[in-house]
């Protein structure tokens, strides 16, 4: 009996394992097949950016130059079933120039290159001037008035006062200001000069300063 027992220990020792053969004979194929797979996703991914997953669905209109594709029918033409037709044409266009924009013209100062000198004004001294010369010409203390309000509007008594839109300048508003050099060649910076020319045109054209500020308030311009 004891021999008996020690005969089948000897054999089971000397039989190999089934589980471990088929354990270590999967671990290399297992270990191999991981190595691949990994090559081949590295693979798929390089060549997903190397070639366009697009190229072959992108519109083209190389595609209309063959004759042969749509096997000699028109492109654009589609037959359908019955007595109907389907024709698809392109649409037509037509392309304008852009405008041009014109720009407005410049005054007869601002296109010669003409600024009004940097000067301080005094209107203070300006309009004891015009009183003067006021009267001067006869008029009454009235017709001072209507001056100092018409020339108020004007220029504020500023004797550089410009209207860069329309050239405009000084006391009176002369326009343009170089007519003002009738009555002196410091006309740009001399106070006394342009009163005398503005007094002058008031006289010639209304009469006196009243008509000038009367026609001023009704047109606004004298």
């Amino acid at each position: 009996m004891g021999r008996h027992m020690g005969s089948d220990d000897a054999v089971v020792s000397t039989r190999p394992h089934p589980t471990a053969t088929r354990t270590q004979t999967r671990g290399p194929v297992k270990q191999a097949a991981t190595v691949v797979f990994a090559f081949l996703a590295s693979v798929s991914f390089l060549l997903v950016n190397v070639v366009d997953p697009f190229s072959g669905a992108t519109a083209s209109p190389d595609f209309a130059l063959d004759g042969d594709r749509f096997g000699g029918a028109e492109v654009q033409a589609y037959d359908v079933d019955g007595e109907y037709t389907i024709d698809v044409s392109r649409e037509g266009y037509v392309v304008e120039k852009k405008p041009e924009v014109k720009l407005a013209p410049a005054s007869t100062s601002a296109a010669s290159g003409w600024a009004p000198p940097a000067i301080t004004p005094d209107p203070g001294s300006a309009q004891a001037y015009a009183a003067g010369a006021v009267a001067a010409r006869g008029w009454p203390s009235t017709e001072f008035d209507c001056l100092v309000a018409l020339w108020n509007k004007e220029s504020g008594w500023r004797v550089n006062a410009y209207n860069a839109s329309s050239g405009a300048y000084g006391i009176p508003q002369a326009l343009p200001g170089s007519k003002m050099a009738t009555a002196g060649a410091d006309w740009e910076t001399n106070a006394a000069t342009q009163i005398e020319w503005g007094l002058g045109y008031v006289q010639g054209r209304y009469g006196t300063p009243c008509g000038a500020w009367a026609h001023s308030q009704d047109v606004g311009w004298y």
